[in-house]
């Protein structure tokens, strides 16, 4: 991931997910490295996975209010923290992001290798469902 990410990911700032792989469509579109538009008002399965070197938490956002539900996290280890969920809108034009939640006190270092000597990737989909 770094350089794609800072170093660390502190309390309150969103993660990057600056690459883009395969899309199908214009109704999920990039914003910013870190933001992406949900252009209809429907429900969407969002899944992700970021490494990351110690305990943590994510969360989905949406319209930068926390999604209380989407909490994932790990007490100890450092391994992938994965997360998935149902979001459903009700605007057009909806803004999603994966957050390193507030009010944590730890900030969030990615991990740029994993098991061997290539940069690890972390992903994010997200799937229109209705």
């Amino acid at each position: 991931m770094p350089p794609d990410n800072a170093a660390t990911v502190a309390p309150g700032i969103d993660v990057s997910f600056p690459q883009d792989g395969p899309s199908g469509g214009s109704v999920i579109t990039r914003i910013s490295p870190s933001a992406f538009n949900l252009s209809l008002i429907g429900t969407y399965q969002i899944l992700f996975q970021v490494g990351v070197d110690e305990a943590g938490q994510l969360i989905l956002t949406l319209n930068g209010a926390d999604l209380l539900y989407t909490v994932v996290g790990r007490a100890t280890g450092t391994s992938q923290i994965i997360g998935m969920a149902l979001v459903t809108t009700s605007t057009i034009n909806s803004t999603l992001t994966v957050r390193n939640p507030a009010g944590n006190s730890t900030a969030l270092t990615i991990t740029p290798l994993a098991g061997g000597t290539r940069p690890v990737s972390a992903h994010l989909v997200i799937t229109q469902l209705s």
